[in-house]
């Protein structure tokens, strides 16, 4: 049975000071939690509501053969774990995990972020790197966190995939993957067309900030601009979907 003080501490992940402090985060829907316990990610607790346990008993059933503590909990103290208006019923509790940044060098694609203060933003683009098989994320300290709600929902599970790089100088980083080959490309309005740019064998596929774009030491930094060309009326797209043409046409 879960305690007050548990359901205190774990309902206070939710809160990005907590997450840093305890190297924890909650994981809420079946899929979520589902991707979560396929992965590499160490999983601490998972909690369900009965009215869960009820609808989803082979999940349930799979759930009991691991080590994972599982637990029922009432509807109300379900509802402490999760930032969600309807709640799915299950929330579960994972380990952060902390990657090399030397095994980063091995890859053909690499995206990096810098600035992407949009958590749905975020977790679309995460989204679509795993789409396209690009495992190495590379983000400034400006953008939002990775384990934020938000960016995590937006993901859609796609953070279990991934390798992430947040605790970098992201400028240092970029220079010495430059240095070890890899070329820097940057999307500006001025740039060459992408779908005309010839990619090189390795690639590191720059995404700036919403509002402002790339900052002048990203500016001087990058070898190439690119640009995906306008044809209709819209005054700009949106990062996430830009960085998805980009990505794609990149990959293909």
């Amino acid at each position: 049975m879960i305690s007050k003080n548990e359901l205190k501490n774990y309902a206070s992940l939710l809160q990005k000071k907590f997450r840093k402090q305890e190297n924890e985060f909650l994981a809420e829907g079946k899929r979520f939690v589902e991707e979560g316990l396929k992965s590499s990610y160490t999983c601490k607790a998972i909690f369900i509501t009965q009215n869960f346990a009820q609808q989803n008993k082979f999940f349930v059933q799979q759930a009991k053969k691991r080590e994972t503590r599982l637990e029922v909990i009432s509807e109300n103290d379900l509802a402490k774990l999760t930032d969600t208006k309807n709640p799915q019923g299950i929330v579960a509790v994972f380990e952060k995990k902390f990657f090399q940044l030397k095994d980063i060098y091995n890859s053909k694609t690499i995206v990096a972020l810098e600035n992407i203060s949009d958590p749905g933003n975020l977790g679309t683009i995460l989204r679509t790197c795993d789409w396209f098989g690009i495992k190495n994320i590379i983000l400034s300290p400006g953008c939002a966190e990775i384990y934020n709600p938000k960016t995590l929902r937006s993901s859609m599970g796609s953070i279990f995939h991934l390798d992430f790089f947040d605790q970098i100088n992201f400028n240092v980083e970029l220079k010495k993957l430059q240095a070890s080959g890899f070329e820097i490309l940057c999307a500006d309005l001025g740039g060459e067309n992408i779908f005309d740019y010839k990619t090189p064998e390795k690639t590191v596929i720059t995404l700036a900030n919403e509002a402002n774009g790339p900052s002048e030491e990203l500016n001087q930094i990058c070898d190439t601009k690119i640009t995906i060309p306008q044809i209709g009326q819209a005054e700009s797209l949106n990062v996430a979907t830009a960085g998805a043409i980009i990505i794609a046409e990149i990959t293909k």
